[in-house]
């Protein structure tokens, strides 16, 4: 099923141009599918790290839903002249589709983490999200995706969080989608670790402004190496806009 959202180019990596309502709509629209759909939300690091990993690049252009989940990537589109409805934090487009899903007792299923973080995040979504069935959990310490796949398929979520990291969380989709029986899943990266409670996400007014990035490297001043790449990202964009 291809989405009828116009897809943006940034850097070569393709945007869906979609509103957080729009995507979560959407979302839970293709879910009772079972195609195993996959949905993508690159920010700055990610674009960077596929325009150099042409796998990554496969992936992110496999995805169903491309959404833009970093600050940097609507003011790149906005000066490259291409600009986005708005940003669409990948947590937040999660548990606003989990809140949809929650109406009708949908199913999820949770992989990724440490072991034991995803048992926990289990625990604490089902306090917030009562009708939801949380039908598995799995670590992402695993050498072998035969066993975790029979446990997927087993389980037969609407939903699957594919926690794993970028870009081994993409790769993964895409390598196997076509081998579950998954309605939607989505790459939330540390999600599972906010949910879990292990992480703390950065306060409203943080987000607001656009400067979780910003509040995560105050928390962690060891993601200085990561955060470069917005600076990176930034200046590709201007060359970019100067050669037309």
């Amino acid at each position: 099923m291809n989405n009828l959202f116009s897809r943006i180019d940034i850097l070569g990596v393709p945007f869906d141009n979609v509103t957080k309502t729009e995507a979560v709509e959407y979302a839970y629209k293709i879910q009772s599918e079972h195609k195993a759909y996959y949905v993508v939300t690159p920010n700055p690091e990610i674009v960077m790290r596929a325009r150099e990993d042409e796998e990554m690049l496969s992936a992110v252009k496999d995805a169903e839903l491309v959404i833009p989940d970093g600050i940097g990537v609507i003011y790149g589109a906005k000066f490259l002249g291409t600009p986005m409805k708005e940003r669409v934090p990948g947590i937040d487009f999660t548990t606003a589709l989990m809140e949809k899903m929650n109406e009708e007792g949908r199913s999820v299923f949770l992989f990724g983490s440490k072991p034991g973080v995803a048992d926990k995040a289990a625990e604490n979504l089902s306090a917030r999200y009562p009708r939801i069935r949380f039908v598995g959990t799995n670590d992402g310490y695993f050498t072998d995706d035969e066993p975790i796949i029979e446990k997927i398929n087993s389980a037969k979520p609407d939903l699957m969080l594919v926690c794993l990291g970028a870009p081994k969380q993409e790769k993964w989709m895409q390598k196997n989608a076509h081998r579950l029986d998954v309605g939607l899943m989505i790459g939330a990266g540390g999600s599972l670790d906010v949910f879990a409670g292990i992480v703390e996400r950065a306060p409203e007014k943080w987000q607001k402004l656009g400067l979780e990035w910003l509040y995560r490297l105050k928390k962690e001043p060891k993601r200085i190496i990561r955060m470069m790449n917005l600076p990176k990202f930034m200046i590709v964009v201007i060359f970019s806009k100067i050669r037309g």
